[in-house]
């Protein structure tokens, strides 16, 4: 049992309604004061319950309500999130319904967002405090409704009985009777180690609507009197329309509105960043009437810079390799003697493309911009982003804009930037009218927020006896360094530099999915893995021994992971696959990463069909401290290894003259099923340590295990994404 403070002014965050009719609705805002089914429910719906901002709502029946604060991206927080609630209320999972909640600043004073694999790990305490002290409150009203103590009483499974005596009552029989209670100073949380919930698996609380079609979606969002909206962009990075045949796009029958937009507004923060500010926007009746009239468009353009194209970033991305200036840098020992007099020098170039991060659901936002006030609707991970953006842009007052949140049918980074949401908003303004937004594939691909391209070179040193005396990397990318200068292999090595180089463009970067990390895992794990065949070492030894230099004897004056940590999942991994042993006609691969606070390692088991890899399976060993829910979590592991194969060896974009070539799946190549691995199994590290990411971290380490069994399985090292096109792997 561990206690915890529950705030800093207990009547900042407790919000009572005092309603007739009982019910108790407790609103926490823990976040700002803390340190660190579809199926019809099995009990019956309250007659008297009432909503105030928070957490949880509690109704005479019994049937708790738990708001999940952040954004659903499919990684199903809006499971796990509540499961954290309701583990310290003690409250059965079949007596709790689940709701999306708004975007709350008082409410919920946790960030709001979905990004960085951040929503667990920040809201671990918070949410744990939030169940614990409405358990607590429900004690103390039974314990005055008894004339007893609370110590006498017990709470479990939504039912408060007396520890020496027969009575009991049900959580919604006094919910009313706690309406008022103060909250004390403390509060104990639950032991780990007594958790009934946690670390189950539990299905997704959505899964039955999605399955089945109900309107989740930003795309299923409608609202009386409610237009369409399309854009019209410009046709390459760094052009802006200066006029375009407006009055025969008004003719067309279905079309309401056209007009240029600006979405610029001043300084804003990143996620405001927008290739496009000024678009041609039209207003209609339906997407198929937009969409003829897209196609009827006539504009004039204005160039405000040069157009690049894919030549031009190798270029620039060689250079800066070679001479650029770190953003971040890192220097242990002496480098340059180290390769002055190693017996042999290894130095390897990766790259990678640009790419987008094709979200199945089309971009879209509703807007209702009416006077001094805005409704925002839609799918978002950066709702309160967009709201300060939006206030920005219109000249509201933040507080007089709603923002909602819908389910997202895949965000991977895209859906942190809000332009496609004020674009609704100036478009709604404009117009006069409530619009939903609605982008075409074709809009998304050529409108950037891409994945940076990159490209890293990569040296090591050995010396006569084969022991790695120096590391470098230089690594530079569009629009930011790849290279983590202070990860793994840093600490590790006597003699070790990093720097990482961004070299400008006008083409919009954005967060993919483990930002920087997909690309930087699979380069790093490959060249280690090709020093080590160098030293005559098992790929998996050659990792331990540089964790063991790191763990006992560390160079340097810090390294930004715990390497008895990262040492385990290999070991663990290695365990499980049954590393060492001969497979005939089996090629393995083996990578590990840290990324997000958590650590994984892949091997994956590749077969060769008429001259084509066939993943036959994958397993995984991950350290994310204590899992919330494993069946989500195997899930996201399961993603993220897919997502990282499919990219690093299918998926790319080019560019000609500022634009990219690439503007529907007939050019670019996702990852289809069959191409997909044909099982992968996911153990985890038993933990007592508090939850850490978990949506990102699958993916970074599968490039690498990719790129080391293809070696195995054709003799070929693979240096650039994607690996289709590196080399041959037919002959």
């Amino acid at each position: 049992m561990t206690l915890v403070k529950t705030q800093y002014n207990r009547r900042s965050f407790l919000k009572i309604s005092t309603a007739a009719g009982g019910g108790m609705l407790i609103g926490f805002n823990w976040m700002m004061s803390c340190t660190r089914t579809d199926e019809k429910p099995k009990i019956a719906i309250p007659n008297e319950w009432f909503e105030i901002n928070g957490y949880i709502k509690i109704g005479d029946t019994g049937l708790v309500t738990i708001y999940s604060p952040n954004p659903e991206i499919g990684q199903n927080v809006m499971t796990s999130m509540p499961m954290i609630v309701a583990e310290e209320l003690d409250v059965p999972w079949d007596h709790v319904v689940v709701e999306q909640g708004m975007l709350d600043s008082d409410a919920f004073k946790n960030p709001q967002f979905a990004g960085g694999s951040l929503s667990i790990m920040l809201g671990w305490e918070p949410l744990r405090l939030a169940g614990a002290t409405g358990r607590w409150m429900l004690l103390e009203a039974a314990a005055r409704e008894w004339g007893v103590q609370a110590s006498d009483l017990s709470a479990s499974d939504g039912i408060i009985r007396e520890i020496n005596g027969e009575r009991s009552i049900g959580y919604g029989e006094i919910a009313s009777k706690a309406v008022g209670i103060e909250v004390p100073e403390e509060i104990a949380l639950k032991d780990p180690s007594d958790f009934k919930l946690i670390g189950t698996y539990q299905k997704n609380v959505e899964g039955p609507k999605v399955v089945t079609g109900k309107p989740l979606f930003g795309v299923d969002f409608q609202r009386e009197g409610m237009k369409l909206a399309m854009i019209v962009q410009p046709p390459s990075f760094g052009m802006e329309p200066e006029d375009f045949n407006k009055d025969e796009i008004l003719s067309m029958n279905g079309v309401h509105d056209a007009f240029i937009i600006d979405t610029s507004f001043g300084e804003g923060d990143w996620s405001s960043a927008n290739a496009f500010p000024r678009m041609i926007a039209l207003v209609g009746d339906t997407t198929w009437q937009l969409m003829q009239a897209k196609k009827a468009v006539r504009a004039s353009w204005k160039t405000l810079s040069e157009p690049e194209d894919s030549r031009m970033h190798a270029a620039l991305l060689e250079e800066a390799v070679l001479s650029g200036e770190s953003q971040e840098s890192r220097k242990d020992g002496d480098p340059e003697g180290a390769f002055a007099s190693a017996s042999r020098v290894i130095e390897r170039t990766y790259t990678a493309p640009f790419q987008a991060h094709n979200t199945m659901e089309p971009m879209n936002f509703f807007a209702h911009v009416t006077g001094d006030k805005a409704e925002l609707f839609g799918p978002t991970q950066t709702p309160n982003s967009l709201r300060t953006s939006a206030s920005k842009l219109l000249g509201i007052p933040a507080e007089n804009i709603s923002v909602g949140m819908t389910r997202m049918g895949g965000g991977f980074g895209r859906r942190l930037y809000t332009h496609f949401g004020l674009e609704a908003a100036a478009i709604s303004r404009q117009s006069g009218l409530p619009v939903k937004l609605v982008y075409t594939r074709e809009d998304d691909m050529t409108n950037g927020i891409y994945r940076p391209a990159y490209r890293s070179t990569y040296r090591a040193a050995l010396n006569e006896d084969n022991e790695l005396i120096g590391f470098t990397v230089r690594g530079s990318g569009i629009s930011e360094g790849p290279v983590f200068p202070n990860r793994f292999p840093a600490g590790a090595v006597d003699n070790y530099e990093a720097h990482t180089i961004m070299v400008p463009s006008n083409i919009s970067t954005g967060a993919w999915r483990a930002p920087r990390s997909h690309f930087t895992a699979g380069a790093e794990q490959a060249f280690l893995d090709e020093v080590a065949e160098a030293a005559g070492k098992d790929p998996i030894e050659f990792r331990l021994e540089l964790f063991e230099r790191a763990k006992t004897n560390p160079v340097g004056e810090e390294y930004n992971y715990d390497a008895d940590r990262y040492a385990g999942v290999l070991k663990l991994v290695r365990e499980k696959a049954d590393w060492g042993t001969e497979m005939p006609g089996v090629h393995r691969g083996v990578a590990a990463y840290f990324c997000h606070n958590s650590y994984v390692a892949e091997v994956m088991d590749i077969v060769m069909d008429n001259g084509q890899p066939r993943i036959k399976k994958v397993w995984c060993a991950v350290d994310c401290g204590i899992v919330i829910n494993k069946e989500g979590a195997i899930n996201m592991i399961q993603g993220g290894v897919v997502d990282g194969v499919g990219h690093a060896m299918y998926s790319e974009l080019q560019f000609e003259n500022g634009k990219s070539v690439h503007d529907n799946f007939n050019t670019y190549q996702l990852i289809r099923h069959n191409q997909s691995p044909e099982a992968i199994e996911v153990f985890f590290v038993e933990s007592d340590v508090p939850p850490t990411g978990l949506g990102e971290p699958g993916l970074p380490p599968a490039s690498g295990a990719l790129a080391n069994a293809l070696y195995k399985a054709t003799g070929r090292r693979y240096y650039n994404q994607p690996f289709v096109t590196d080399r041959p792997i037919v002959g």
